[in-house]
């Protein structure tokens, strides 16, 4: 009887004629403190009449007055408010928005101008959306709990994703007022979430212009910055922090406090749990270096000086003669010492972001590829057999040798 009756209302709403006067009955249904009410509508020209049982389960219709067409204003504001949306009367709405059918807006909330709640989206909790979102069909920004969601302007919630809802994590207590911070001209899309931080004196930033895919989720206390692309089913867990300019391939999952640096490039499948440097691309089950995020950085407007300082200083410290992680601290002294490369200041902040890595409890970066694999013969040997001898020709040697033999070539094969 209930849908039927919303079915009724939405049909007779596609009447109303502007001038056209609501016949309206206030009935609270909730119990205190809460204040929103029930409003009972009848149609004055049809004379259409709800009988007594019936107004009782009618839909709850708030801030309906005066006279409307086929939604309704709230006071000066240009904003549309389908008859069927549940918008609190201590909201904060701002001009020339639309809040769409069976959409709910709670109490605390604060809607700058021109925002858009497609139907069945809902705004709840301590929650400030900036001028100009979107939230799409069954998207839900906020939860009422202690502590504040506030997203920038231009931000398109998509559908079913939710942002600023309670963490996942053992140590939140609740009561704890916990919050998300969302910049400006981020396109979140469907099914995506993003969870408040886990204690008060902590926060989940995400910068400005992020395109965050499909069916990612961004846990308690990440801080993402500017200008990222997250593929589809990127996974980050709590304490991840991500610089600028990265890109994810799909079904990216990082573990807890790792930091991910700008300009990386992480592969698709990538289960990272260590460092990533700035500059740099992984690939992997467990993600070991690929070498520079060459084209990323081609993209990103590095000029060809500062693309060849980086390649030369990643080799010196990567893929020099009997190269180990027991002896990176010496080659990254090698390079800042360079008399070239230390005037590169991409190269300097590659070797910083290296260097932070190896703080305490910081995870360490992921391990160079052929670190673990060159213990009987030295890179700078099979270098030397790769620049007289083909892979194709290499004839003798077990079927480990033949694909270190393999690898090593096409790494040296400039």
């Amino acid at each position: 009887m209930h849908g039927l009756l919303l079915q009724v209302l939405v049909v007779l709403g596609g009447l109303f004629v502007s001038g056209d006067r609501f016949c309206v009955r206030e009935d609270p249904i909730l119990p205190p403190p809460l204040s929103i009410s029930r409003r009972c509508i009848r149609y004055s020209n049809l004379a259409f009449h709800f009988a007594p049982s019936i107004t009782s389960i009618a839909p709850q219709l708030v801030l309906i007055s005066g006279d409307a067409t086929s939604g309704t204003t709230v006071g000066r504001s240009s904003t549309f408010i389908h008859p069927t949306a549940i918008v609190h009367p201590n909201a904060v709405i701002g001009e020339d928005g639309y809040i769409g059918p069976f959409c709910t807006v709670g109490a605390f909330a604060k809607l700058g101008n021109g925002c858009q709640l497609h139907p069945g989206s809902h705004i709840f909790g301590s929650t400030e959306l900036g001028d100009r979102c979107v939230l799409m069909t069954g998207a839900i920004v906020g939860e009422d709990i202690p502590g504040r969601t506030v997203i920038g302007c231009n931000n398109k919630i998509g559908h079913h994703a939710v942002v600023g809802i309670r963490c996942q994590d053992m140590k939140y207590k609740p009561g704890d007022e916990c919050f998300v911070d969302i910049g400006n001209n981020n396109d979140i899309r469907e099914h995506s979430s993003v969870h408040r931080s886990s204690k008060s004196s902590d926060v989940t930033a995400i910068g400005d212009n992020n395109l965050i895919m499909g069916s990612c989720h961004i846990a308690h206390d990440c801080k993402i910055g500017n200008n990222n692309i997250f593929a589809n089913n990127t996974l980050l867990a709590g304490h991840v922090v991500v610089e600028d300019y990265v890109h994810t391939g799909g079904t990216t999952a990082v573990h807890q406090f790792c930091h991910v640096g700008s300009f990386s490039f992480v592969a698709a499948g990538s289960m990272v749990s260590q460092d990533v440097p700035k500059y740099m691309m992984v690939g992997g089950e467990r993600p070991e270096l690929r070498g520079l995020n060459l084209e990323g950085l081609r993209r990103n407007g590095f000029t060809v000086e500062e693309i060849i300082g980086l390649r030369s200083a990643y080799r010196k410290i990567f893929m020099s003669a009997d190269a180990n992680s027991e002896g990176l601290e010496e080659r990254l002294n090698e390079v800042e010492q360079h008399e070239k490369l230390a005037r590169i200041s991409s190269v300097r902040s590659m070797i910083q972001s290296i260097r932070a890595s190896f703080e305490q409890n910081r995870r360490g970066i992921c391990k160079f590829r052929l670190w673990n694999t060159v213990n009987w013969w030295s890179i700078q040997e099979l270098y030397d057999i790769c620049k007289i001898v083909k892979v194709s020709s290499l004839k003798h040697g077990n079927e480990k040798e033949r694909k270190l033999f393999s690898l090593t070539y096409q790494r040296f094969s400039f």
